[in-house]
């Protein structure tokens, strides 16, 4: 078993949101998105999905949308972005998609991994949120993660977690969410929210004018996996699975 990433699809089936009209390069975007899924990723492969799947409002009008994922192979993650309104009922959703893994205050195991997520929300600024509405926000989404994090199975070698939001910048390099990552062990982290499209650099720039952190932080790895920031190509997360805990950059 590999494990790859991918994230923000924004599929619309029904053809009412094409993406490419944030740029020519989603220009019939899922069609490169299967190619290289294909080419890469086989039925005994770990995908993490970490949000923004579909631009559907109803699970009903979401369902050409899962299909598709559906069908690609590979055993899927999933857990919800900002745009993923279809996603109202977790029991529905898991019901009317069993061969997916849709994750929501809980946790799973798939061969060496153990995986927990949640959707997450903007940063607070250092005066705090401007809004108290994102504070309400926040702080539910923390409380969802820890409700994930503790139930993460203590025996996998990989711990991982997912989120829709960057948990860090460059101007930031601790969060609520990094420090509960670090508390609970994780060795890697996903997450994606971020768009080209939406005048963010590949290179440099990101959320607030500042770079999302990547790499190794705090003894975590941490993986950008925006579909249109990794030209629509699942990323490759290299484990180590024989180790006490997950080490991309094991021997």
């Amino acid at each position: 078993m590999q494990c790859f990433a991918i994230s923000d699809f924004h599929l619309s089936s029904s053809g009412e949101k094409p993406m490419d009209r944030f740029g020519s390069h989603w220009f019939r975007h899922w069609e490169r998105l299967e190619k290289s899924w294909r080419e890469s990723i086989t039925e005994d492969d770990l995908v993490l999905l970490p949000g923004d799947h579909s631009w559907a409002l109803k699970l009903e009008e979401a369902v050409p949308d899962l299909e598709f994922i559906a069908s690609l192979p590979g055993h899927k993650v999933l857990i919800r972005g900002n745009h993923d309104y279809w996603w109202q009922s977790l029991s529905k959703v898991r019901k009317r998609f069993p061969s997916l893994h849709f994750l929501q205050n809980d946790a799973i195991r798939l061969g060496p991994a153990a995986i927990c997520g949640t959707r997450g929300w903007d940063l607070p600024g250092k005066d705090g949120f401007g809004d108290p509405q994102d504070q309400t926000i926040y702080l539910r989404e923390l409380e969802r993660f820890k409700l994930g994090l503790a139930a993460l199975d203590p025996e996998a070698p990989c711990r991982i977690a997912m989120l829709h939001y960057p948990p860090l910048f460059s101007y930031r390099k601790s969060s609520a969410f990094t420090q509960l990552m670090e508390e609970h062990h994780i060795d890697i982290c996903v997450f994606g929210h971020l768009h080209r499209s939406a005048g963010i650099s590949k290179e440099s720039e990101g959320g607030r004018g500042q770079a999302p952190l990547q790499g190794l932080v705090g003894g975590i790895r941490y993986y950008l996996v925006s579909c249109d920031m990794v030209d629509f190509r699942p990323v490759f997360i290299p484990w180590e699975v024989e180790a006490t805990l997950c080490n991309p950059d094991a021997s």
